[in-house]
């Protein structure tokens, strides 16, 4: 079993230590003051990561950047990556790192997802990430694929873009019954409401259950369901 393991990966980071691996470096995303800080998701520090000597580095293409990733390569370092486009990428994706660290996801480490949501009327939901510019996500991330799973339709998902850009104004025009918005990568909050005025009423959500997949995945679902089924319209 691998031990000496660094998490580019807040997601990653949550479900090694679930899993009992803890890393010896993270980045200070993952929420994790107590273990070795090597700098963010998109400028680690490299030679802190090499000092620590790690077994492995585990990074994801949509979190980290390719630059990083080859220089820790060339540091001469054993990358595992990551890609999850859509929720049936997720048990893959674990089967897979759960190999590569010699970890036995056959002692309760697998992620059974709970099964379909309760028939009914969808709702539409638009999802901001991000403001100046206003950016979404489609039907080609994994957010919107646990939406989806959630009993909610995306009205930016077919969108070509995985991460759109599109004005409030548009957006108003594809009727949205709600803006679901995440807490995090911006940190929207109940005092943004009025930002969404013409457009549907806000609820907030926790970024994480949006975007972490793992062994977060299940629950994230199961919250999600809950949070739509509560939903007045």
């Amino acid at each position: 079993m691998i031990r000496r393991v660094v998490s580019l990966v807040p997601s990653v980071t949550e479900t090694l230590l679930e899993w009992g691996v803890v890393p010896v470096g993270v980045t200070r995303f993952c929420e994790h003051p107590e273990l070795a800080v090597v700098g963010g998701t998109k400028n680690p520090d490299i030679e802190a990561i090499v000092a620590l000597a790690p077994e492995l580095v585990v990074l994801d293409r949509e979190e980290n950047r390719l630059p990083d990733a080859e220089a820790l390569a060339a540091a001469g370092l054993a990358l595992h990556v990551t890609h999850v486009r859509r929720l049936t990428d997720v048990a893959p994706t674990l089967g897979a790192l759960a190999a590569a660290l010699g970890v036995d996801q056959g002692e309760g480490k697998g992620v059974p997802l709970p099964g379909p949501g309760p028939a009914g009327r969808r709702i539409r939901v638009y999802v901001p990430i991000w403001r100046r510019p206003w950016m979404s996500i489609s039907r080609a991330t994994y957010g919107s694929s646990l939406l989806d799973a959630a009993g909610a339709t995306n009205v930016l998902a077919d969108h070509p873009d995985p991460y759109p850009q599109v004005p409030l104004e548009q957006v108003a025009a594809l009727r949205p019954d709600l803006v679901l918005a995440p807490s995090e990568p911006y940190r929207f909050s109940a005092r943004h409401a009025g930002l969404f005025a013409g457009v549907a009423p806000m609820v907030p959500v926790d970024g994480k259950d949006l975007f972490w997949w793992g062994v977060r995945t299940p629950g994230a679902l199961g919250r999600l369901r809950a949070l739509l089924g509560s939903v007045e319209l």
